[in-house]
């Protein structure tokens, strides 16, 4: 029997899992990190405890096989969290910057007031924002006198892929969906963007070489030392790739810390006029790359742990279903998860979390299934959008990640969504669809093949008058618009 290995390291945790050549799970095993907070704005991970938590995760599930019988890894990570090690030492110059910080603000007013560089810019596919890896790169050039002092021979910059592939390879490489989420990577020449970055002062080899997604990215040096490492997709594209989303139109939601849907738009670069992204949803070595329109919301099940964690309402994150069932209807509550300000489709970073409609009939229940609601209030704007940019109505959504298994939430977004959602069998999509594609890529096989590896699960279809989605999503719109501009 052969086998392939996903390393999937997410946002609050790393999960490796072991398949079988049919995409069984032989073995899985997860850690969490510390999620480090060094004021209301910053959000950072210590880069060497995430690689210790791969290596832990690798070690496990691969105890009890041979290493002969595993054929490919993939990696599939957080994406536009930045990493600045050193090349002479290997050792990270500062924590990471992790996507969700917002402390770069500043120096993206800057970005956006400088005109010259508006046209560059718009090669990228996305908006100047926090978001994404440029403004940190720039924030630890000016704010890490290390990282200063020696930027031109021995800084590497890099999303966690890069940082990984450094370390358990030994190559300084990403793959172009990584590079795709910097606001520096050129979506028409498929390369960096040379002009932006000597503008910036950024050194072209301070940056990974950028490979396709499937492609040969080293072996592994040591725990299963000749492995290769064959595929890296950023988690948005592997969940993708793993829905079978490998045709024009075909279009997945991701319910995890945030919240990102995707619509494969061929080998079309589209660009948005409602508030997306436009990024690469894979690449084949020796084949044109596939594109994407993406929504990304940042705070999805992170306003989850948000109760659990801070204002202890739940005691475990699946205690929130029951809570919420208890109450009918939401109370006329409405929850605007801006902790990070407004992402897709509003972009504005100065809006703030806020709750809504709040009587002396509010209780803790109704608070509980306003925060479900507003994961299934900012999938329908993502959705609203891409139906506009593209001209076009979904008939359905496929859906996966851990708030799936919220059954109140997926009927809910059914309804408000009015279409039907399908979930997979089994859920673990992300690490599976990097999985399958670094054993694709191993064996010569055709990437339609990702078919062969899902199976649909469950089915919700919508069960609310049109009366009542207008209504909600009216109050939905209202909440919205005064939770922006609130800094």
């Amino acid at each position: 029997m052969d086998y392939f290995l996903s390393i999937d390291q997410g946002t609050t945790s790393t999960r490796c899992i072991l398949f079988d050549q049919d995409g069984g799970i032989k073995e899985t095993h997860q850690v969490e990190f510390k999620q480090i907070f060094p004021d209301n704005k910053s959000v950072e991970h210590d880069a060497n405890e995430i690689l210790e938590t791969v290596k832990t995760c690798i070690q496990y599930v691969i105890k009890d096989t041979e290493i002969e019988s595993i054929k490919s890894i993939g990696i599939t990570n957080q994406r536009e969290t930045t990493v600045a090690w050193s090349k002479s030492t290997g050792k990270p110059l500062y924590n990471a910057i992790v996507w969700q910080d917002t402390r770069t603000q500043d120096i993206c007013d800057e970005l956006i007031a400088d005109e010259s560089l508006s046209s560059l810019f718009e090669k990228t596919g996305l908006p100047v924002a926090t978001y994404f890896s440029l403004s940190k790169i720039l924030w630890l050039i000016r704010n890490v006198p290390n990282i200063k002092k020696s930027l031109e021979n021995d800084v590497c910059f890099g999303t966690i892929d890069s940082w990984l592939i450094y370390n358990l390879t030994g190559n300084f490489y990403t793959d172009v969906t990584n590079a795709s989420r910097t606001l520096l990577y050129d979506l028409y020449d498929m390369e960096w963007c040379s002009d932006l970055l000597e503008k910036l002062d950024i050194p072209i080899n301070s940056l990974p070489q950028v490979k396709p997604s499937f492609s040969n990215f080293g072996e592994m040096k040591e725990i299963i030392p000749g492995v290769p490492v064959t595929a890296i997709l950023g988690d948005q594209q592997a969940a993708l790739f793993g829905q079978n989303c490998i045709n024009k139109g075909d279009v997945k939601n991701t319910y995890g810390t945030g919240c990102f849907a995707l619509t494969n738009t061929g080998k079309d670069i589209v660009k948005s006029n409602n508030g997306l992204l436009t990024t690469i949803a894979y690449q084949k070595e020796g084949e044109d790359p596939m594109f994407a329109l993406e929504g990304s919301v940042p705070i999805a099940g992170a306003a989850v742990q948000w109760l659990r964690d801070n204002l202890n309402i739940i005691d475990k994150s699946e205690d929130i279903e029951s809570l919420a069932m208890l109450e009918k209807d939401n109370g006329d509550v409405y929850f605007v998860p801006a902790f990070s300000g407004l992402f897709s489709p509003h972009w504005d970073e100065t809006a703030r979390g806020s709750l809504f409609g709040l009587t002396r009939f509010s209780n803790k229940s109704h608070m509980a299934r306003a925060v479900l609601e507003s994961v299934a209030f900012q999938t329908y704007e993502l959705l609203e959008s891409m139906e506009k940019d593209l001209d076009t109505d979904f008939e359905s959504l496929k859906v996966d990640g851990g708030m799936v298994a919220n059954n109140l939430l997926m009927q809910f977004q059914s309804d408000i969504l009015d279409k039907s959602i399908h979930s997979q069998e089994i859920n673990e999509i992300t690490a599976l669809g990097v999985g399958v594609a670094s054993y694709l890529y191993v064996m010569d096989l055709p990437l339609s093949s990702m078919g062969n590896y899902i199976t649909s699960s469950k089915t919700w279809n919508p069960n609310m008058s049109n009366e009542t989605r207008i209504n909600s999503l009216k109050s939905w719109y209202k909440a919205i618009e005064k939770a922006k501009n609130w800094l």
